[in-house]
């Protein structure tokens, strides 16, 4: 059974910094897409970041230079580093893995928050 627990959202003010983590279970972690996706109210899911098991990472154009997506296989576990958060990234982030050919599996979701 895959499970991907995530944890790191909550409130921050303007310009301020938060990491996602994403740990996962049930799965060959190293051979895995992973990715980062948010969803804010009233709005489509959209992609933020993703890294392959082998390969560059990609970047929604509104966080490139604000955000870093990172992995470590021996923890099984994909990171989202947030710096110089505005408010339009208020949404609930959701960590999603990507087996090939065509599975997916997503995590509960997290609530990331900017406001003063």
């Amino acid at each position: 059974q895959v499970q991907l627990v995530e944890s790191g959202g909550g409130l921050v003010q303007p310009g301020g910094s938060l990491r996602l983590s994403c740990t996962a279970s049930g799965l060959v972690f190293r051979l895995v897409d992973m990715a980062w996706y948010r969803q804010a109210p009233g709005k489509q899911r959209e992609l933020v970041a993703n890294i392959p098991g082998h390969g560059n990472t990609n970047y929604a154009d509104s966080v490139k230079g604000r955000f870093t997506i990172s992995r470590d296989n021996t923890k099984k576990t994909a990171y989202l580093q947030m710096d110089s958060l505005k408010p339009e990234d208020t949404a609930v982030y959701y960590c999603n893995a990507h087996a090939r050919p065509s599975d997916d599996y997503w995590g509960q979701g997290t609530q990331v928050t900017v406001s003063s």
